[in-house]
């Protein structure tokens, strides 16, 4: 009877305005069986500002597959489109 505990990146979702959704999962497991889970999410957005400034989001930090997701969506017309948003959004 061996208790175990995993955390895995289990689901990754891209919204509409290039925002990266990522849901971390942290199971309890005995034998291979799951006792018990949790969900964690958090939001990686394409683009942070600094004062007037825009600059890219630093990700190194984030899954290798968030990362991978990141980078194809994250087009410069993304991002242009997320800073206009949150600027508008922001008078």
């Amino acid at each position: 009877m061996a208790l175990t505990k995993e955390t895995v990146v289990d689901k990754i979702e891209v919204l509409e305005m290039g925002q990266v959704q990522v849901r971390t999962a942290t199971r309890v497991m005995e034998d291979g069986a799951v006792l018990s889970s949790s969900f964690h999410r958090h939001v990686v957005v394409p683009s942070v500002k600094s004062g007037d400034t825009w600059g890219d989001t630093d990700i190194s930090g984030e899954d290798a597959r968030v990362q991978a997701v990141a980078n194809a969506t994250w087009t410069d017309s993304v991002k242009t489109a997320y800073q206009e948003m949150v600027d508008a959004n922001s008078l």
